[in-house]
């Protein structure tokens, strides 16, 4: 009964207060205290006043701001008051609802925002000593902000806003919790300030921030300050299940094609409004895990340093969408160069690991820089092990319409040449070690105008090495006995070589030979003629030497043709010069050459047969 009675007189007392009430004294007190806590003036069109069973004021088409322009249009605010201070007759606001707000930040070619008023408003109170009015909580239901950066020529619209902001004090935390949709994501995030006051007053404050939605999740535990201007100190998290999907809906678009799935990132940030640099980096992509130091800035054009080091890298998934040529490996690919990745960022990369896995290619230590920077690309190789040896070098590609123009020049030192040669470009016939060299240039809008217009210089050198797959000294020490006994199956075997020295002239996808010439032991080779890349053709001739012992007599000499394309060649030695060594043709090759021996016979054959057969036209006088 007493429980009762109490809340009879409650009642009785809410009731009494209700009655009362001056709703418009109720309407002025809440909009001077909208007006205390932002600075900005509360204009609306309907005002309505409950006070049973919770005391609200309704506003109806509210603006707020200065007399130049709103920064925030509501369609519907409603302020809830304390009950308690209401009995005692004070109107003091318990929290906000703001229902389909539209928010409007701008920062001007000065700067400064729109907001200033407010954010310099509360920094006074706080320098001040004096507490501003407060609200518990503020709630925003489905708003709308535009955020417009006339500095960075930057503009982006959030939307579908649900967020709870709540300060119980302002001397005390700030907290922000909710959900919105960015970019066509939905987001989750929440956010902590440990002290608002010495945050809006430019003092370091604890900062605790998470962020998270399809493509990407974000969590940042650290400290914020402003002093001159906003910087942000502390741990780093990054989680992404497509790095792609992530950089595609942050509107950095990547070629097409493999690589750039899981990611992830750990490090110490350090952020202003334009960079950010990062420390103690430990990053995984791909499944390669890398650590280092990396920094981005936005200042302008946006640039990604970074220096990393690993111990495993598998780069194959994204190199593995560059196919030179087709399914078939006999035509040059025509599909378009995909150039989209050369522009609009910039990017600086050191990189270096233990061990790199390029397709079938295993590669030891290696140092490699990538820069990106004006649509222009330049890989540099300072060292890598590969094939047993070293390569060094360059790669560069520009970008010019559609076409790309590109640049290499790279030497592979002392390595496996039947490794190196088979994996570079197919060819697995040259066995050894040895020294490639290559310098060409090429602009095209495809590899196989690439190939069309690749100029440059190629050069070979090996050592104590074989021809695999051919064995020339069996073929001409059989064709020496017996001329025309026929080539038969050469195709198998080796052929030993101590020197190999090939040098090359690349001018339009031509390439002709300089000085092609091979030393062994039993044989000697040379080669003369060109190759057209764009066809995948060889066109050559040359001369196979029979090398004699000392003191003997002249040496077998068989010129050749390899006509064809690279991967299956064809392969045929001069007919007429093994005409000539045989005894047995050597003579009716003479006597079809000599036309005296040509007529004698012609006039036995005719005698033998009768003459002349009738009805047939006289013979030439003279034929080859």
């Amino acid at each position: 009964m007493s429980i009762t009675a109490f809340v009879a007189v409650a009642l009785l007392a809410a009731g009494s207060v209700t009655l009362l009430l001056d709703r418009d004294a109720v309407r002025a007190a809440v909009e001077a205290q909208v007006r205390a806590a932002t600075g900005m003036e509360l204009t609306a069109g309907q005002t309505s006043v409950s006070l049973f069973p919770t005391p609200t004021v309704t506003y109806r088409d509210v603006r707020l701001g200065g007399p130049g322009e709103a920064v925030l249009s509501i369609q519907e605010l409603t302020a809830n008051l304390r009950m308690l201070a209401l009995v005692l007759r004070r109107f003091e606001i318990a929290d906000l609802v703001l229902t389909d707000p539209r928010i409007t930040v701008r920062r001007g070619a000065d700067g400064l925002s729109n907001w200033e008023p407010l954010i310099e408003r509360l920094e006074g109170q706080s320098k001040a000593g004096v507490s501003a009015v407060s609200f518990s909580e503020v709630r925003i239901k489905n708003g709308i902000l535009t955020y417009q950066d006339d500095v960075r020529g930057l503009s982006e619209v959030i939307a579908d806003i649900d967020v709870s902001l709540a300060w119980p004090s302002i001397s005390r935390s700030f907290a922000a919790t909710g959900d919105f949709n960015w970019r066509g994501e939905r987001i989750d995030g929440s956010m902590s300030i440990a002290n608002f006051a010495s945050a809006l007053s430019g003092e370091r404050s604890g900062l605790r921030a998470r962020f998270s939605s399809a493509p990407v999740k974000i969590a940042f535990d650290g400290t914020i300050t402003n002093r001159t201007n906003l910087a942000l100190d502390g741990n780093l998290t990054v989680d992404s299940a497509s790095l792609r999907d992530a950089l595609r809906w942050a509107g950095h678009d990547l070629p097409a094609g493999a690589g750039f799935g899981r990611f992830s990132l750990k490090a110490r940030a350090n952020a202003t409004e334009t960079s950010i640099a990062l420390a103690n980096v430990n990053v995984e992509l791909d499944g390669n895990v890398a650590e280092g130091v990396m920094s981005y800035g936005s200042n302008g054009r946006q640039t990604l340093h970074g220096t990393l080091a690993a111990d495993t890298l598998d780069i194959t998934p994204y190199i593995s969408t560059i196919r030179m040529v087709t399914g078939g490996s006999r035509d040059w690919n025509r599909q378009p160069f995909d150039l989209s990745g050369l522009s609009g960022n910039d990017l600086d990369l050191r990189l270096s690991a233990a061990r790199m896995t390029v397709g079938k290619t295993r590669i030891g230590r290696t140092a490699l820089g990538l820069n990106v920077r004006d649509g222009a690309l330049m890989l540099s190789v300072g060292e890598a092990q590969v094939f047993g040896g070293v390569a060094k070098g360059s790669f560069n590609v520009t970008r010019a319409d559609a076409n790309a123009g590109v640049r290499a020049q790279f030497q592979l030192l002392d390595v496996d040449l039947e490794t190196c040669l088979g994996e570079l470009f197919g060819m697995r016939r040259i066995a050894g070690k040895g020294t490639l060299g290559v310098t060409l240039e090429a602009v095209g809008a495809n590899p196989f105008g690439l190939a069309q217009s690749l100029d440059g210089r190629a050069t070979l050198t090996g050592r104590d090495g074989a021809l695999t797959g051919f064995n020339v000294e069996q073929l001409l020490k059989r064709l020496e006995r017996r001329p025309l006994s026929g080539a038969g199956d050469f195709r198998s075997g080796r052929t030993p070589f101590d020197t190999l020295n090939v040098a090359l002239r690349l001018n339009d996808g031509i390439a002709t030979t300089e000085d092609v010439r091979l030393d062994g032991p039993t044989v000697q080779l040379a080669l003369t003629g060109a190759a057209s890349i764009p066809s995948r053709e060889f066109d050559l001739k040359g001369v196979a030497t029979l090398v004699s012992a000392a003191g003997a007599a002249r040496p077998f000499e068989l010129p050749f043709v390899i006509q064809g394309p690279w991967d299956d060649p064809l392969i045929l030695p001069d007919s007429e010069s093994l005409l000539r060594r045989s005894p047995a043709s050597a003579p009716l090759l003479d006597a079809v050459r000599d036309r005296r021996a040509r007529d004698a016979v012609k006039s036995a054959i005719e005698r033998l047969t009768g003459g002349q057969r009738s009805g047939t036209a006289p013979a030439e006088k003279s034929t080859e």
